[in-house]
């Protein structure tokens, strides 16, 4: 027999010593010094002591007391302790609390016969309970609800014993009885549940005489109703289905949340024609928005994900009803909606859900959102979204969305002109009014990444000769006056003690430092961070205006590189369009002498840092090509990087459509299915919900949905073997790793000719894993099995190990035998699963995580692709390099992999590759993560791995 299931509480083990000062109290007449000895007691019992010399004290002087608390702690004494002997018999001394038992159930009091009915439904003993069933039974109609209540629970907890139906043998006739004439809603749904567990068809006719009244009846007993038109509706026994449709139906109207949370469960499991499926959403829909709890808006946001997955067309029309969701102000649900809006658009709804998002853009403006800025971000990444697989939509929210490119939240503006860049690529007809707006909003940009690629679409697709020209003209004023920096002789020019003034209703803000030419003489060197401007501007206004004259004077010469591209481009361009030359030649003067600025500025010492090579070289190479141009040299720069680009999005869209396809669930109907002809049915009484059920099951059974393919391989893989065949008890394990739990179903056999007594399966762990179950004893007969499950807590990706052995004794042998079992191993695998992200939420991520484990290249494997290929089938993990980037044969290799653990913790992973001249493979594999545990069990399993070639 299983032990009753106590909680394990840390307390100090016990003494001879202790043992005898409680005996001492227990025996005074001090109720309070008999409670506390009463309490160590059961501390000491729970955690493994036995204290066989204190039950007869107990009877004796605790038995009789009247005190409420010191009976309370009686009964917890007397659930706890060992009520049989090593061969399974009631102990004698059990006899002697049977008549105290009788007594409390008679008891005048009402709490003393209600504790000591709930502490009978914990006994299993058929002997200590049978003398108490008469009492029991006569508490059934004691005047006192509280007592009544637990009565029923007593009744049923008895007759569900093995032999509960010789105890109570009428037990669900009386139960029934009790129920229709009992008014307390706890009592109710006691009785109720037992005639469920006990009675079904009892429960049912009772919930059917009363299918008219369900609504009236208390939330309890709702609940209870619920369950039992889960039980009853499975299949086979499906035949009266639509008659219980209808009062999960009618339970909708409850007032209770939580019935209505059920009820909605339970429309799922019962039907899944539209109308149900419709009906179950907008309940998780009505709750999701009077819940105020975010957990609880998590599970309903799961709940309806789960309706999406198998009924996507159905959900589709309580779209707006989930965006309302938006209102919360917790970022995790904001996310988690979003996410299945779009997995929800279609060409009907893509326009009020773009709507809606843009006013909640809009609310994100007024700076009294709680992070606001991350939100924003989410709402910009969602409208991308929307826009890429609905270009008609993007109208009306791009010139919206491009008032944030200067938003102080740098992921957010990169959102936005990312969205831009690719909007302006597949909807040509938005392009002349974008980039106009892109030049009047440019100044406003103050992040280098967002201007750089502000810069490449104004490069890219301005084509008109107004829209480069105007291009131009913004490059230079946010730019300012030329040059950067001004080198003057002493005493020639100007006072070095006075800062130098540009005329004609201009403000400059100079710093000024000496350097030695090299002729050996001082100079003052001076760069002016402002420009001309109006007469209405001021100081601080202007340096708002001349971003990439700050960004440059910083040392971004990245930007620098990126502005004599674009400028390259705009004039290129400008020659193929502007008809008169003397223009065109102006403006290629004023780009080479924008460029040679930018050098003198690098060269100079003016900046701690000079300019790196890539970006000198990169600004060269446009000065020569402005001085010098070739037709082929001008395609180059004026068509294949668009050409480029738009192959770029379409490979995207492929591999997101390849995705799609992949998580598609696709199930098969095996020859011999049975298929029901809906056609060919009778239709007399059934109920539209009952028809449409019926072609859906019909659709189900059609197309292989209810064929559920289990992988008995991989079942096979996931038993370990703890012990060897020749032990004398053999014992295998079944693991079951779900999320943060790990279940070790180990079967125990007794492979001798003798009766195992005590045994005891003793397990340890190492790592971040937590034992939660206490070991228990158990006697195991000669050649007989025992099935015994150990839950194991599991707190990080830390790869852990559980150990242990088999103890037990046996009748010939005094001395415990010991039987030490294999280790099990707990992979890391189990924990990660593939994800994917963007390619700049990487980079951010591969800057900001601390630990790294590099890990050196190590393998017999020879082909670079088929080593990376090895990786990722090992480390079950995501590569997120797209497949045009790794085509060729080159010798080399880099791909970015990525995943995401149940803790949600991020793995990363680059892999850089090279082949050598002898064939073999060398490089490194870097691990990143935000927590050293996952980095060091990922290594160690690539470690581990990579020498294969399977």
């Amino acid at each position: 027999m299983d032990k009753p299931s106590t909680l394990l509480v840390h307390f100090d083990k016990g003494s001879a010593a202790m043992a005898n000062e409680i005996k001492a109290d227990l025996e005074g007449s001090d109720v309070a010094a008999k409670v506390e000895a009463m309490k160590r007691a059961v501390m000491l019992l729970l955690n493994g002591e036995t204290l066989p010399t204190l039950f007869i004290t107990i009877v004796r002087y605790v038995l009789p007391s009247e005190d409420h608390t010191i009976q309370k702690l009686l009964l917890l004494y007397l659930e706890i302790i060992d009520k049989r002997d090593a061969a399974g018999r009631v102990l004698p001394e059990m006899i002697l609390i049977c008549q105290n038992l009788r007594n409390n159930l008679q008891h005048p009091n009402e709490y003393i016969r209600g504790v000591t009915l709930r502490f009978l439904c914990r006994l299993s003993e058929p002997e200590v309970l049978e003398p108490l069933v008469p009492s029991i039974l006569e508490n059934l109609e004691h005047r006192h609800h509280f007592i009544r209540r637990h009565a029923l629970s007593a009744i049923s907890a008895i007759y569900r014993l093995p032999q509960g139906d010789q105890l109570i043998p009428d037990a669900p006739e009386l139960v029934e009885r009790a129920l229709a004439s009992e008014q307390d809603a706890s009592a109710r749904r006691n009785a109720f549940v037992m005639l469920c567990l006990c009675g079904t068809e009892r429960a049912v006719a009772y919930l059917l005489s009363n299918a008219e009244r369900v609504m009236e009846w208390p939330d309890l007993l709702q609940m209870a109703a619920v369950d039992l038109i889960r039980k009853v509706c499975r299949p086979p026994n499906r035949a009266d289905k639509g008659r219980y449709i209808k009062i999960i139906f009618s339970l909708r109207s409850s007032p209770s949340t939580a019935v209505l949370y059920e009820c909605a469960g339970a429309i799922v499991s019962l039907s899944s024609a539209p109308t149900a499926v419709r009906a179950a959403a907008e309940t998780y829909c009505q709750l999701l928005s009077s819940q105020s709890d975010n957990n609880v808006r998590l599970i309903l946001l799961d709940r309806l994900n789960e309706l999406h997955t198998s009924h996507r067309d159905v959900m589709v029309d309580v779209v707006m009803d989930v965006l309302r969701a938006l209102a919360s102000p917790n970022l995790d649900v904001k996310r988690k909606v979003l996410d299945l809006v779009l997995d929800l658009l279609t060409p009907r709804n893509v326009e009020e859900v773009v709507l809606y998002l843009k006013k909640e853009v809009v609310k994100t403006q007024s700076g009294e959102l709680e992070k606001g800025g991350e939100y924003r971000q989410m709402l910009v990444q969602a409208i991308h979204a929307c826009a890429v697989e609905y270009p008609e939509v993007a109208g009306s929210v791009v010139h919206l969305l491009m008032d944030f490119l200067g938003d102080t939240n740098v992921a957010a503006a990169v959102d936005v002109v990312l969205f831009v860049r690719e909007i302006i690529e597949t909807n040509p007809k938005l392009c002349v009014s974008m980039i106009q707006r892109l030049s009047d909003t440019f100044y406003q940009i103050r992040a280098s990444r967002v201007c750089s690629i502000a810069l490449w679409i104004l490069g890219e697709y301005s084509l008109s000769l107004s829209e480069v020209e105007s291009a131009i003209a913004t490059i230079k004023q946010c730019l300012g006056d030329l040059p950067f920096f001004t080198i003057s002789e002493e005493g020639e020019t100007t006072d070095s003690s006075k800062p130098a003034q540009l005329v004609v209703n201009s403000v400059t803000v100079s710093s000024r430092r000496p350097v030695v030419l090299a002729d050996g003489t001082y100079a003052t060197q001076s760069a002016a961070t402002e420009a001309i401007s109006t007469p209405s501007v001021t100081p601080g206004s202007l340096a708002l205006t001349l971003n990439l004259r700050s960004l440059i004077l910083s040392g971004d010469f990245f930007l620098a590189a990126v502005v004599a591209c674009t400028l390259t481009k705009l004039v290129l361009r400008l020659e193929e369009v502007q008809p008169s030359k003397v223009e065109a030649n102006k403006a290629c003067t004023g780009a080479l002498l924008v460029m040679t600025s930018i050098l003198q500025l690098g060269l100079s010492s003016y900046l701690p840092q000079p300019i790196d090579n890539d970006s000198y070289d990169r600004i060269v190479l446009c000065v020569r090509l402005l001085c010098n141009t070739g037709d082929d040299v001008r395609r180059i720069w004026l068509q294949s990087c668009r050409q480029s680009f738009a192959k770029m999005l379409a490979e995207k869209q492929f591999r997101e459509t390849e995705e799609m396809r992949a998580k598609a669930q696709i199930s098969h109907a095996q020859p011999d299915d049975l298929i029901d002809f809906y056609h060919l049915k009778s239709r007399k009484g059934m109920s539209q919900l009952e028809l449409e059920d019926e072609v859906q099951d019909d659709l189900k059974a059609a197309t292989g949905g209810f064929t559920k393919e289990t992988d008995d391989a991989n079942r096979l893989n996931r038993i370990l073997q703890l012990t060897g065949f020749g032990d004398p008890v053999y014992a295998e394990a079944f693991v079951t790793v779900h999320h943060y739990d790990i279940v070790l179903d180990v079967t125990i056999v007794n492979r001798t000719k003798e009766t195992l007594q005590n045994l005891c399966l003793e397990l340890a762990t190492m790592g971040d894993l937590k034992l939660v179950d206490r070991p228990q004893n158990y006697t195991l007969a000669p050649e007989s099995s025992k099935q015994v499950r150990a839950n194991i807590k599991v707190s990080s990706t830390e790869t852990g190990v559980i150990f242990g052995n088999i103890v037990y004794e046996t009748s010939n042998v005094m001395e415990r035998s010991v039987v030490v079992l294999n280790d099990i191993h707990i992979d890391i695998m189990d924990y990660i699963s593939p994800a994917t992200c963007a390619d700049v939420t990487f980079r951010n991520m591969w800057a900001e995580f601390e630990w790294e484990n590099k890990v050196a290249v190590n393998t017999v494997i020879q082909d670079e692709k088929k080593f990376l290929n090895h990786v990722i089938k090992s480390t079950n993990m995501k590569c997120l390099t797209p497949l045009s980037a790794l085509d060729g044969e080159c010798g080399y290799i880099a791909a970015n992999l990525y995943a995401k653990s149940v803790f949600g913790e991020d793995a990363l992973v680059n892999i850089s590759i090279e082949k050598q001249v002898d064939g073999k493979l060398s490089g490194y594999i870097r691990i990143r993560s935000k927590t050293q545990g996952i980095a060091l069990s990922l290594g160690d399993k690539i470690t581990l791995k990579q020498k294969g070639g399977s």
